[in-house]
């Protein structure tokens, strides 16, 4: 069974192989990240790139952040939620191997608080979001990596910091805590509670899995959405 998505077939092509170019970096990341042109034969695409050479030491987190990059794509797709732009591992990028993830064109003004706020019909997307960085334990969902693509999707991105074995979520959506789970969600991550698809649990280490498959029987038998009791589990910066 393959996690690629129907229905992504260009997008696919392009980042797996198509040729990558630099076109200038993304400033106020934590690590160098960069937005690159693909071309594969007639057809062109962006796309965001961030090389392991780019990343800067982590004392919690090994190098290869690309991996949980991929991973939390891998997720996405297991539970069938879409949420996290086709993203893929490369080996020949400019800048030596990291992942690339298809560029959300999107109103970069919009972001997790505005659209909460201003828009209602976002919160059943929103509530699933808070979900899956419980399931991926994201360690960093700032209100800036909520976009709202110009299709209208919602979008989560940068997840390099996602997956740890050790409980560490820090998320700005706490808006839904402790609101049921509905029924249809917690069939979707159901089976994770047994085991992972292959393509996912390659991405990580055995006790990360295990925490995973943990976090999932957690939700399945609690049925609400995550609370922070310590009034602590927020990055920073927020946006």
């Amino acid at each position: 069974m393959t996690l690629e998505p129907a229905g992504c077939g260009r997008e696919l092509a392009l980042l797996t192989d198509g040729s990558v170019e630099l076109v200038g970096r993304i400033l106020r990341s934590s690590n160098e990240t960069f937005l690159v042109q693909l071309n594969h034969g007639a057809d062109t695409a962006q796309a965001v790139y961030k090389p392991v050479a780019g990343e800067r030491p982590l004392s919690d987190f090994e190098p290869g952040l690309h991996r949980r990059e991929r991973a939390a794509y891998l997720l996405s797709q297991a539970l069938g939620w879409g949420m996290v732009p086709p993203t893929v591992i490369r080996e020949d990028a400019p800048l030596g191997v990291g992942s690339l993830q298809w560029f959300v064109d999107c109103d970069f003004r919009e972001h997790y608080f505005t659209l909460t706020s201003e828009d209602p019909s976002t919160h059943p997307d929103m509530a699933r979001m808070a979900l899956f960085d419980y399931i991926a334990n994201n360690t960093d969902r700032k209100s800036g990596h909520v976009l709202r693509g110009d299709d209208g999707r919602i979008w989560g991105i940068d997840h390099g910091l996602c997956f740890s074995a050790v409980f560490k979520l820090r998320t700005v959506i706490w808006d839904f805590a402790g609101e049921p789970i509905p029924e249809a969600l917690l069939a979707d991550i159901a089976p994770l509670a047994d085991a992972l698809p292959s393509e996912l649990a390659e991405m990580l280490d055995d006790d990360e899995v295990a925490a995973l498959r943990r976090r999932v029987r957690r939700m399945l038998q609690g049925g609400t959405l995550p609370v922070d009791l310590t009034g602590m589990r927020y990055p920073w910066p927020l946006v």
